[in-house]
């Protein structure tokens, strides 16, 4: 076996050792809170002792005589991960919340949980003892502000709590830091209330937060236009057609409902900037319509990590104030949460080998792999070829699309497009709602006809023209690729290449 297929093996071995041991650490986190909620020590000599004699039985024979060193380290790593002072985020339900991995990455001087309550719950989260403090978020921001002895003045302005600190006389503060980060994601993007009209669609509790924010950043007028207000989504056209500003509070448009825009931003002739609190997707249907329209755009991805660094602040008793190393830190957080939640999106020529890229791709990054012409035939049961042939390619783009719709506004995955998904302009929102688009460019001699109705139909040089444009203007990266003699030469020149690219 060549030296470098051995390499690639043990990437990928060293890949599911770190997948492994990631979920061994947050099991150990989670078996740390179970102990300091039932009272029990978190040191366990004995079992420790019982765990490595039956792991060595276990174990392979070229790992045997290592097994009692590495399970002795793994322990004592684990024993130190549970000891640290620990908090958590407070919700109802709380399935994808992004809040442990972003406060991982401010600090490791404590651990950071996900409590899931319902409201019979809520009293035993505040009698303090078991966590140092935790943020709260839907919907118990205005239940945690009654809870509190003590209240910041953008929680007491807002009437909405969503970080809890127990402090050594007893009593839980309450600070509320959305304020925070929705003034630093404005200001990151140079948008400037001072002196503006503003418009905030909704009226929750996140909506509080950004009207104290905007008041606190100098708007003239900060107006609320919800379904059951005064001002609403039909009328706000003609109340308030002169804003300058707007700032969407609602869910309309996240994950998975992502087609939803509460308003047109059309009709708002003297709008030159448009903040969106959602983060899932990364750009919704109202920022790139916004974003071609040539306002100024914020997404909620950096106020979520922004207001998380005040927060952990907050958590270890330390100075607010902002420095340039602390928004660097902050930068850094906001690119690494969004490279993990953005897909990577192959689209290209029919026979260019984005699917034989991709599951290398999958590979690599242990993200799952997604074909969208395989999806195609496990949702309705025939090929993309086949229905092309029995029903005609309008039919066909039709329900491409219907699958895409779905796939796409997914995080975290690498999906690989059919070569025309670029034919309907309605599919450049899903495709890149979510993702990094790498265009895979090769040679038109390397490219497949066969069993592909459309490109034996016109050529592949007529394909190719109808489809380049919109192939460069949808990418991201351009990942250009010669001709090569076997397919490995191929895979490790584009998995280099785009290794660096995007940075894996």
């Amino acid at each position: 076996m060549k030296l470098d297929e051995l390499r690639l093996r043990i990437d990928e071995a060293d890949r599911k050792l770190l997948e492994a041991f990631e979920e061994r650490m947050n099991i150990s986190k989670l078996i740390g809170e179970d102990k300091r909620l039932s009272g029990k020590a978190v040191f366990d000599p004995a079992r420790e002792k019982d765990k490595i004699s039956k792991l060595t039985k276990k174990a392979g024979y070229e790992s045997r005589p290592y097994v009692g060193e590495l399970y002795e380290k793994i322990f004592e790593i684990s024993r130190k991960h549970q000891e640290k002072p620990l908090f958590a985020v407070l919700g109802k339900s709380l399935p994808h919340t992004y809040s442990p991995m972003i406060h991982s990455m401010l600090t490791d001087s404590y651990t950071y949980t996900v409590a899931e309550r319902d409201e019979s719950g809520l009293d035993d989260m505040f009698k303090g003892g078991v966590y140092g403090g935790f943020n709260v978020t839907i919907p118990y921001k205005k239940e945690a502000a009654a809870r509190c002895s003590v209240l910041s003045d953008e929680a007491s302005a807002t009437g909405a709590v969503n970080t809890v600190v127990f402090k050594d006389d007893g009593r839980a503060y309450g600070y509320n830091t959305d304020v925070f980060g929705f003034e630093y994601m404005l200001r990151d993007k140079d948008i400037d209330p001072d002196g503006k009209k503003c418009l905030i669609l909704g009226h929750g509790g996140a909506a509080a937060a950004v009207e104290y924010a905007l008041r606190q950043m100098g708007a003239e007028e900060v107006i609320f236009a919800a379904r059951r207000d005064e001002i609403n989504f039909e009328n706000v056209y003609d109340r308030c057609p002169d804003a300058e500003l707007i700032v969407n509070c609602t869910p309309v448009g996240m994950y998975p409902e992502v087609d939803g825009e509460v308003v047109d931003l059309e009709k708002f002739p003297r709008c030159g900037a448009f903040a969106d609190l959602i983060y899932n997707p990364h750009t919704t249907r109202m920022l790139m319509k916004a974003q071609r329209l040539g306002m100024k755009t914020a997404g909620g991805l950096m106020m979520l990590v922004a207001q998380a660094w005040k927060a952990s602040r907050i958590f270890e008793g330390k100075d607010t104030a902002i420095d340039e190393k602390e928004k660097e830190k902050i930068r850094s957080v906001f690119e690494a949460v969004r490279s993990s939640m953005m897909n990577i999106v192959l689209i290209g020529m029919p026979g260019c080998g984005k699917t034989t890229l991709g599951r290398r791709l999958s590979k690599i990054t242990g993200r799952d792999f997604i074909d969208l012409d395989e999806e195609y035939k496990r949702v309705f049961g025939e090929s993309a070829a086949d229905t092309i042939r029995s029903k005609g390619e309008d039919e066909f783009r039709k329900k491409e699309t219907e699958v895409a719709s779905k796939i796409l506004p997914l995080s975290g995955k690498v999906i690989s497009c059919g070569g025309g998904i670029v034919t309907r302009d309605i599919n450049r929102y899903y495709v890149r709602c979510n993702s990094t688009v790498v265009w895979l460019k090769r040679p038109l001699s390397v490219l497949a006809g066969e069993d592909r109705p459309v490109t034996a139909a016109k050529g592949v040089e007529a394909i190719y023209e109808e489809r380049r444009a919109n192939y460069e203007s949808w990418s991201d990266i351009t990942l250009e690729e010669d001709a090569f003699e076997d397919k490995e030469g191929f895979l490790r020149e584009a998995t280099d290449s785009l290794r660096q690219k995007l940075g894996l």
